[in-house]
């Protein structure tokens, strides 16, 4: 493990009732300790999981649209409003790393390209060829295969938006490899990724943010409650 805490600066919010320091979970958390070499975020869209993550991105030095400390290109969303209000308490301080954002992981995949112009050699920490010439879920995996193998820390935010269930499941294995020398950071839906086991898991949905047990998440109750009583669900909402 290397990064060990995030701690907000609530001396430095001058605007406390405007976002994202508003946002519940945000507003009511001082510092988060970090135990595992796997920690999920979990919550609702809005609930501030991808918006701390953006916040780590930014502070660990890596591009807040996507990438590493390497990738150097503009993305107009890539502000992190939180990023100058946190503090990470490392031990020790890594630099490598990558933030992975399925939402612009198209620019990502362009820059890319435009790297390769120059060196097609670029290619060689994505599979050997461009990420676009690969459907989104195969150069999601090639990222994660090729480039992910390095110790260091993995910020990804809902890194299943581009897997099938399968190619999910594989991604576990991914994980537990990786583990073994680097720290991951997750923001997911994913109760299949949620289940990966021994991590901890955040829930963003109650203020303060506070650990969760995977069988007490929405994500695995809801899942487990629908694949048991499908027939009921579906009369309850579309009857």
């Amino acid at each position: 493990m290397f990064l060990r805490e995030i701690i907000k600066l609530n001396e430095k919010i001058n605007a406390p009732d405007k976002y994202p320091f508003n946002v519940p979970a945000i507003k009511h958390f001082d510092n988060i300790a970090l135990n595992k070499n796997v920690t999920f975020f979990v919550g609702e869209n809005g609930s501030g999981k991808s918006t701390l993550l953006e916040a780590i991105a930014y502070q660990c030095g890596f591009n807040t649209a996507g990438g590493s400390r390497n990738n150097l290109y503009e993305l107009v969303s890539s502000e992190a409003k939180l990023g100058d209000f946190i503090r990470l308490s490392w031990m020790p301080k890594i630099n490598n790393g990558f933030f992975l954002r399925a939402e612009s992981f198209y620019n990502f995949a362009s820059h890319l390209d435009e790297l390769a112009k120059e060196d097609r050699r670029v290619y060689h920490y994505y599979g050997g060829k461009s990420l676009h010439e690969q459907s989104h879920g195969e150069s999601f995996i090639s990222l994660f295969t090729h480039r992910f193998g390095q110790k260091g820390i993995y910020l990804l935010d809902e890194p299943e938006a581009a897997l099938s269930p399968q190619r999910q499941l594989a991604f576990l294995n991914i994980i537990h490899e990786l583990q073994k020398s680097a720290q991951i950071i997750i923001a997911t839906h994913s109760p299949i990724l949620l289940g990966y086991p021994n991590a901890e898991i955040y829930n963003f949905n109650v203020s303060p943010i506070e650990l969760i047990k995977y069988e007490d998440t929405e994500h695995y109750q809801i899942t487990r409650r629908f694949l048991e009583n499908k027939n009921f669900y579906l009369k309850e909402l579309l009857d």
